[in-house]
């Protein structure tokens, strides 16, 4: 079991947190059990797939059009997947290069191969003769608590 889906007291996607961290909310009781893996359990918890908070939280920060960009998220977006040969992905490549003025942004970087990324090297993927599988976007909220 890797990540526990937070779920704000509306029943809105918040976050994905480790099971270590859902089950200290459960201890302090500022989250209750939503959706539990069948026939498993921590003390008297069942291990948690879905928690929801009790209280309601206002969360400020996701006022904004996404999240925040991370090589993590990239790969989580892109599912895994190299954005050039659909091979699995190692490593997230810069559309336009750092070098040429490219940026840390979710419509800038693509998840990509270790072969891929070399043979683009510093060059965007016109200049290296390479076709992009599908076009970068930013993650909603809700795409990011699921990934």
């Amino acid at each position: 079991m890797s990540d526990v889906l937070v779920l704000n007291a509306d029943m809105e996607p918040l976050t994905r947190v480790s099971l270590r961290h859902a089950v200290k909310m459960l201890v302090r009781q500022v989250a209750e059990v939503h959706d539990q893996i069948p026939d498993r359990a921590i003390g008297v918890w069942p291990v948690p797939k879905v928690v929801r908070l009790v209280r309601w939280v206002y969360a400020r920060w996701r006022q904004t059009d996404g999240p925040a960009w991370s090589r993590r998220g990239v790969l989580a977006r892109d599912h895994r997947r190299c954005g050039y040969c659909r091979q699995p992905a190692t490593t997230v490549d810069h559309i336009v290069p750092r070098s040429q003025g490219g940026e840390n942004t979710w419509l800038n970087t693509i998840a990509a191969c270790y072969p891929c990324n070399q043979r683009k090297a510093d060059r965007t993927p016109r200049q290296a003769g390479m076709v992009m599988r599908f076009e970068p976007r930013t993650p909603t909220w809700v795409s990011a608590a699921r990934a």
